[in-house]
């Protein structure tokens, strides 16, 4: 039970770490820019190892959904919030499905 309790929030971390390695992927414009670039390429690496460690004790399918879910949510909010990406009522219901999808996978993660 420790060992899984922690897997997720090492998955989490890994799940924010990829919105950082997106969003650095971004502000590095195609890799024309070292500081963004290099963070983005630490990040995704980080993030990676993260959850190769999650998965020593998550399922592989609901680890991998849970962290790409979970990094495109983020990712979007971002995108909302510091590029002006839409916020239109129909992305926002998706985003939430795609939320609601990640929670359900933690509840049933055993069953």
């Amino acid at each position: 039970m420790r060992g899984t309790a922690l897997a997720w929030i090492i998955l989490l971390g890994a799940a924010a770490l990829e919105c950082v390695w997106a969003i650095a992927f971004k502000q590095s414009d195609s890799f024309s820019r070292l500081w963004p670039s290099v963070v983005g390429v630490v990040t995704a690496v980080a993030s990676i190892v993260l959850l190769a460690v999650a998965l020593r004790h998550l399922p592989v399918g609901t680890a991998y959904a849970v962290w790409t879910g979970l990094g495109a949510v983020g990712v979007a909010v971002v995108g909302m919030l510091r590029f002006g990406e839409s916020a239109s009522p129909s992305r926002l219901l998706f985003l939430a499905l795609i939320l609601t999808g990640v929670i359900g996978l933690r509840f049933v993660e055993n069953g």
